[in-house]
């Protein structure tokens, strides 16, 4: 496979000069008060970067991107310059993680760390939302056993789409790519002042991050990216069909955790017997769902949450305990709808816009049922709810671009958790390759996703050297990380 840029800069100078607006020597933009609560109690500023809608007509129409800032702290003579995060279509990341980035202990108070809303999602302008219920309670259930179910999906996920065709903000559909994110990243950053800037990227935030690098390489100083998504898998082997057994096999092993906690949670206190008792409460929901609102569908939206992230175990696991214990499913439907941002549409199809357009999806959709006839052998619980999600791609009203090659010779620190589920660790080998100049840094045995900044001192060891002072670990021979640490020890129960 080709591979943009790679070995040749002259390609790269001109590709460089070519889609790169002129930076200027000062600021083009003023700052104020974030209105956002977070930013605000943080002491963050926030403004405005008019960028055009389609980067091809620079003179055309406008719209309007959101960012947000934690200045650095350090002395003047120890700045090393602004940190951009490259924004999180599957989150929308970006905006707030300035916050999270700023807390670092070293780095974080050596660079101005710069997050911004991705173009389509608020509170950058305008915003997009097709079917703003489209995520509330009582769904379909995800796991088809008739024809009957499966187009009750099928009308589902394409009256979405015909919807997205029709909404407020549809100019925006044409113009939704991570290179039209990639664009507006270079407009921050001349906007800013900056000649060059130092990039970060969380998960899916992280092939954006390469995709601006493979794009504006002499833009860049350091990389960071953390639990890299697959480049090659962007975006329908990605999500429908590479998540479901690793998000299956740690939804297992979160089962296995209760289980040694059985004292604590009286869910069971053997991995089958936990899974026992979460098949018969689907079947129940399925029949009768929880609260008159929390059916199969739900239940597995919001219990697969541990699956991503280790972090959240304890606070799922009293969930789900307390629910089996009382049968009282108003606590459990008041943290869906925190958790799950319930009714707010705006991230789903902010999120769509990119992943139906990035890269061209099977288009018929018998492909997409025999891949989850045969995923959901070894994922029942994970398989078709991913299935269900994407679906609307197939009746998308923009046609999907050709697949941006990333790679480039910025020098990269990658950080990843062997067991991430959403970001599988062949990810982040992947990119290693793609990246002569990086370094892998693994945590073996980690089920978690998004790694950095958590307060592992061996992590923020690494970056610490990588940020503050362009230290990499020594590159190994072989497909294989180049460094380690322990992951994060698992938690203990609470409450």
């Amino acid at each position: 496979m080709k591979r943009l840029l790679r070995g040749s800069v002259a390609a790269a100078l001109l590709l460089s000069a070519l889609t790169v607006p002129t930076a200027s020597a000062t600021p083009l933009i003023s700052w104020k008060p974030c209105a956002e609560a977070q930013l605000a109690a943080a002491g963050a500023e926030c403004t405005d970067i008019a960028v055009p809608l389609d980067h091809a007509n620079p003179g055309g129409p406008r719209i309007s991107l959101a960012v947000s800032r934690v200045k650095h702290s350090v002395p003047e003579s120890a700045y090393l310059g602004v940190l951009l995060v490259a924004p999180d279509a599957f989150t929308g990341g970006g905006y707030l993680f300035p916050l999270t980035a700023a807390r670092l202990p070293g780095a974080g108070a050596a660079y101005d760390w710069v997050g911004f809303a991705r173009r389509g999602l608020a509170p950058s302008s305008p915003a997009l939302s097709c079917v703003p219920n489209y995520h509330d309670f009582n769904r379909p259930k995800y796991v088809p056993t008739s024809a009957a179910d499966e187009q009750v999906w099928l009308d589902r996920t394409r009256s979405y789409a015909d919807a997205c065709a029709n909404q407020e903000a549809k100019a925006l559909l044409p113009h939704m790519r991570a290179v039209d994110v990639a664009a507006d990243m270079d407009y921050v950053r001349a906007a800013l002042g900056r000649q060059t800037v130092s990039l970060f990227g969380q998960t899916h935030g992280s092939y954006q991050a390469q995709v601006y690098a493979s794009r504006y390489p002499f833009r860049l100083g350091r990389m960071v990216l953390d639990s890299s998504v697959d480049p090659r898998r962007v975006w329908y082997g990605a999500n429908n069909v590479d998540l479901a057994q690793p998000l299956q096999r740690n939804f297992l092993i979160w089962f296995d955790w209760l289980a040694e906690h059985a004292d604590s949670y009286h869910l069971g206190r053997t991995r089958d017997e936990v899974k026992a008792l979460w098949d018969s409460k689907i079947r129940e929901v399925s029949e009768q769902p929880a609260g008159g609102a929390i059916g199969p569908s739900e239940l597995l939206d919001f219990f697969l949450v541990p699956a991503y992230n280790q972090a959240s175990w304890p606070v799922f696991g009293k969930a789900l305990a307390d629910w089996v214990r009382t049968g009282d499913a108003e606590p459990l439907k008041a943290l869906f709808t925190q958790v799950m941002h319930r009714g707010n549409d705006n991230v789903y199809a902010a999120l769509l816009a990119q992943i139906c357009t990035d890269a061209q999806m099977p288009a018929d959709f018998p492909g997409w049922r025999r891949d989850a006839q045969a995923l959901h052998t070894f994922a029942p619980d994970t398989t078709w709810g991913n299935v269900w999600f994407n679906a609307p791609c197939l009746r998308w009203p923009v046609q999907a671009s050709t697949q941006v090659n990333t790679g480039g010779p910025t020098r990269t620190l990658l950080v990843a958790e062997t067991l991430d589920a959403e970001s599988p660790f062949t990810g982040s080998l992947e990119t290693r390759s793609r990246w002569p100049n990086s370094a892998l840094l693994a945590l073996p045995g980690g089920t978690s996703n998004g790694v950095t900044p958590n307060g592992n001192a061996c992590v923020n060891a690494a970056l610490n050297a990588f940020l503050l002072r362009g230290e990499l670990p020594a590159r190994q021979p072989g497909v294989r990380a180049d460094a380690e640490c322990a992951p994060n020890p698992r938690p203990v129960p609470f409450g």
